[in-house]
């Protein structure tokens, strides 16, 4: 905490600790600029505390479940007697205190000042904390997000968030999630690996909805197979709850009864009432509305990570925090591009894509050419008892500008993928190519070898 001493007056003043905004602080203290980093909660921000780093370690834990459920399958001869969830808890719990004290070294190091308080705009340079006022020449806005509702459903008892989930000192019997996004997916995987019996209700057609719809309807077949249920294109309209569960009803009259309901209907920006409107910034839905360089337009005010328009990605935010700071330090880096940033979903299985889907590919270029590769023809793949493709989507003789794949690991190779879609790389400069074999990561040169018109392991 700040003393009442301490400097208020910095280069760059920052609004929230999270992903966008840490990120900032560190590039910006390496270029030479004084920092000040303010925090209500904790540095690290959704992702660290309550968000992707959580929900992975409890996808691991179940991932390991179910290889155990599995063993005797391939000879090994283990068995599953159970979930302790507090054990569960405390591994998870652990992963996020190492992190976070690493963290917490790395922004002591850089002599960045972290100020602990709820911080609120108060003029174009200044914001104020616990009734002291901090002055910078740039001022920051990195707030993050919460998790949304909808109207008239209130959150408490068995109605909970993702926050509370992660939580949870016991696995529930049965559960129903509301939203079929990337939180409600992932809840999905990680209770019935745990044991839950789980139904999905998602108001749009397909599961993970933004993702290219071979990609949806690839996991819907999966889940199917897993035996999680799901309910799509009908949205929701009344839960009750009692001591012994939760009764959800949808418009079309459709009821489900479970002992818990998960509200998973997205993230909104965290933006009310911290003085962001008085200043003259545009909202829209919440949103702060900036330019391509992520300035507001007022001032020297910029926003990054979730409260902006676009992907609530944690690595979306990071980077953009190191954008403003290269802007603010003069160094002119070239904007981000949204379409680019790589996208993943870690159930079981995973979903990875980056670039255009085939149908925003069409939007954009008309004629488009698409190719499909089974993991089935791939020896890693196989290894692991893994399905699923990797879909390559290209402009008519022109670049690739989308990549989307599904199957156990697929985002271990979203980065190679995002270097071809980023660098407009034609599929005769990938398919030269050599991919490591036996690996996963072979599969994505089989399928560039297929759309430059070899292909090797797949039928013509």
């Amino acid at each position: 905490m700040a003393d009442a001493h301490a400097t208020t007056k910095f280069d760059i003043v920052i609004l929230g600790g999270g992903s966008g905004g840490y990120a900032a602080a560190l590039r910006a203290a390496q270029l030479g600029k004084s920092v000040a980093l303010i925090e209500g909660d904790k540095l690290g921000g959704t992702c660290l505390h309550y968000g992707c780093i959580p929900t992975k370690a409890l996808l691991h834990a179940a991932e390991v479940a179910d290889e155990a459920r599995e063993a005797e399958s391939i000879g090994v001869l283990a068995q599953l007697n159970g979930i302790d969830a507090p054990k569960v808890n405390a591994y998870k719990d652990g992963v996020i205190s190492r992190l976070y004290k690493g963290l917490q070294g790395l922004v002591s190091s850089r002599q960045v000042t972290v100020i602990n308080g709820w911080g609120r705009l108060t003029g174009q340079n200044t914001i104020e904390v616990d009734g002291t006022t901090y002055t910078g020449d740039h001022i920051i806005l990195a707030t993050g997000s919460y998790s949304r509702t909808l109207p008239g459903l209130e959150i408490g008892g068995r109605v909970i968030t993702s926050e509370a989930a992660l939580g949870l000192d016991y696995v529930p019997s049965s559960a129903i999630i509301l939203g079929g996004g990337v939180i409600g997916v992932e809840f999905a995987s990680v209770w019935k690996s745990f044991g839950a019996d789980v139904t999905i209700i998602e108001g749009l057609p397909h599961l993970v909805p933004n993702e290219d719809e071979s990609l949806s309807k690839a996991l819907e077949r999966a889940y199917r197979k897993r035996g999680i249920k799901f309910n799509l294109g009908d949205r929701f309209s009344t839960v009750v709850q009692n001591d012994s569960g939760v009764t959800v009803t949808l418009e079309s009259g459709k009821v489900f009864t479970a002992d818990l309901l998960l509200v998973a209907v997205g993230r909104g920006p965290r933006t009310q009432d911290l003085g962001y409107e008085a200043q003259g910034i545009t909202i829209d839905r919440g949103f702060v509305i900036v330019d391509e360089t992520l300035r507001t337009g007022v001032g020297n005010i910029w926003a990054v990570g979730d409260i902006v328009p676009g992907l609530q990605l944690a690595h979306r935010g990071f980077q953009q925090g190191i954008y403003v700071a290269e802007q603010i330090a003069g160094l002119g880096p070239a904007p981000i591009v949204e379409a680019n940033i790589p996208r993943v979903t870690y159930s079981n299985p995973e979903v990875a894509s980056v670039g255009l889907t085939e149908a925003k590919a069409k939007e954009l270029y008309g004629d488009v050419d698409t190719i499909e590769y089974n993991l089935g023809g791939n020896g890693k793949s196989q290894i692991l008892g893994t399905q699923g493709f990797i879909k390559l989507v290209r402009a008519s003789n022109g670049p690739v500008v989308g990549v989307h794949m599904i199957g156990a690991r697929v985002g271990e190779l979203i980065g190679e993928s995002q270097l071809i879609v980023s660098w407009e790389a034609f599929p005769e400069d990938v398919a030269p190519l050599v991919h490591a074999h036996p690996t996963q990561n072979e599969a994505l040169g089989e399928a560039f070898l297929a759309l430059a018109g070899k292909p090797l392991h797949a039928h013509n």
